[in-house]
């Protein structure tokens, strides 16, 4: 019944299921809360002539934000009395300025709803006005060998333009690109699924299980997700709307982002499926996402947020690995050990190995959940591997460290679906970042396949292994 609410207000055109205006933030969840300040008796005398609400902004806190406490008594110490009114009226009109104020702020972006094109980049073209045709997958390759010549499509799969051509198909697996990067303000995401489309390493043999994923899985390019290329708030609806429309067939929807606000909407429409507290998140990121009390409902910085305050994820379900950037701070993780997530920092790898913490991951992920997404926003991986990205931090994972992880997920786990996000190819020279971000996508779909083929955790194919020529590892092992 939720699950079936949750879908009739979006296709009603809210993109969020927090009501709007949403209520008052709990406290718990306040960044950066001001605490109260105890006024030396010195700095309170020399503060009796101030007005008395502008004292108050000091005592409850509020000036810390603009300037460290101790900078800011020092300054009442030693300013003379007018310099002193100066410099606290100058504070007291900046904290007018920061906050919001009816009347003089605007609270929504106004849209022009007299636009008779309000909808039209996301209107689906009717099919009666195409030629009639069987629904099914489409292969627009020319040719029989090699790369096929033809149209690129996500891993040289067939497309697919319909649910009826997924349920046609008996589709396993749905990549569609959605590229959208208003959520961030690092550009280029945009042209992730195109890169991904042009570049090899997405299809063919993975050597570890000797599996083809495309001899095992009905794969199919699904095309992209419109966006409305000035609104992410608009555009997240849209993609919730058509994730959750791969998710009802019975496909497991891939999606290339474009940036990390995308997590939002495609976990949202995961548990639109399958049921708020159903679906785990596994969250590859240099980043921990969960901002709070930002000024937008939704960017790049704030999906993880977003998605575990909606309810759609419980916090005890969340899995983060790879952090490592200068966020978050003692009191951010603070809050996520009191919501109960789980996170795996550079930190602890360092401290403890890769081995350690990848077991450790993969066992979390596995744990009370049906469903698992894996949300992999490629600037965990150190920029070394991954160049372009809009926030590459130093220090992070190798793809040999990513590559079996990935797999490993996607073979262990009942899959909802993944995300692949912040590939910015404009910003790579060279085109690692695009062909690494398909040698993962391929770990992935081999993942998948070893699933369906019943294989064991940590499958590894003994030809693969070793070349049998001798007894080296222990007895001779056939083929």
């Amino acid at each position: 019944m939720a699950a079936a609410a949750a879908a009739t207000s979006v296709l009603a055109g809210d993109a969020f299921d927090t009501p709007n205006p949403p209520p008052p933030i709990p406290q718990e969840d306040i960044m950066g809360k001001p605490k109260p300040v105890e006024l030396p008796a010195d700095v309170a005398a020399k503060l009796t002539g101030i007005a008395p609400e502008k004292v108050a902004l000091i005592k409850q806190g509020q000036t810390g934000r603009y300037v460290e406490k101790d900078v800011l008594f020092d300054r009442i110490r030693t300013l003379p009395a007018a310099e002193l009114i100066t410099y606290i009226d100058a504070i007291a009109a900046l904290h007018e300025q920061v906050e919001y104020k009816e009347g003089r702020d605007a609270k929504t972006i106004p849209l022009d709803t007299r636009s008779v094109w309000f909808n039209a980049w996301k209107a689906k073209r009717p099919l009666v006005m195409d030629p009639k045709r069987d629904p099914g997958p489409m292969d627009l390759g020319r040719y029989i060998g090699g790369r096929r010549g033809g149209f690129a499509t996500f891993a040289g799969a067939p497309v697919a333009m319909t649910p009826e051509d997924l349920r046609a198909g008996k589709v396993d697996v749905a990549i569609v690109g959605a590229p959208l990067d208003m959520g961030s303000g690092w550009r280029n995401a945009i042209d992730g699924p195109r890169a991904l489309r042009m570049t090899g390493g997405a299809g063919g043999n993975d050597m570890y299980s000797m599996i083809n994923p495309s001899s095992v899985l009905e794969i199919v390019d699904y095309g992209d997700i419109a966006i409305d290329q000035n609104s992410t708030e608009r555009s997240v609806a849209h993609v919730r709307e058509m994730v959750r429309e791969i998710a009802q067939t019975g496909a497991i929807p891939i999606v290339i982002g474009g940036d990390h606000s995308l997590e939002y909407p495609n976990v949202a429409a995961a548990a639109d499926v399958h049921g708020k507290g159903n679906v785990g998140v596994v969250h590859f990121d240099s980043h921990y996402d969960v901002g709070r009390n930002g000024v937008h409902w939704i960017t790049h910085g704030s999906p993880v947020y977003r998605v575990l305050h909606e309810g759609h994820v419980r916090p005890q379900d969340y899995v983060q690995v790879g952090l490592r950037a200068r966020g978050p701070d003692l009191e951010t993780f603070g809050w996520m050990r009191n919501k109960g997530m789980k996170y795996h920092t550079m930190v602890e790898v360092e401290k403890w190995g890769w081995e350690k913490v990848m077991e450790r991951a993969l066992k979390e992920a596995r744990t009370n959940t049906k469903k698992l997404w894996i949300s992999f926003d490629v600037d965990v991986l150190d920029p070394a591997f991954m160049p372009g990205t809009g926030t590459p931090v130093p220090g992070g994972l190798t793809m040999r460290e990513a590559q079996p992880i990935m797999r490993r997920l996607c073979a262990e786990n009942d899959i909802a679906g993944i995300d692949i996000v912040e590939v910015a190819p404009y910003l790579d020279t060279s085109y690692k970042t695009a062909l690494n971000s398909n040698y993962l996508l391929n770990a992935c779909l081999a993942g998948i396949a070893m699933r369906k083929k019943g294989l064991p955790p940590g499958y590894f194919n003994p030809v693969s292994v070793e070349h049998g020529q001798d007894a080296y590892y222990g007895p001779k092992r056939k083929s």
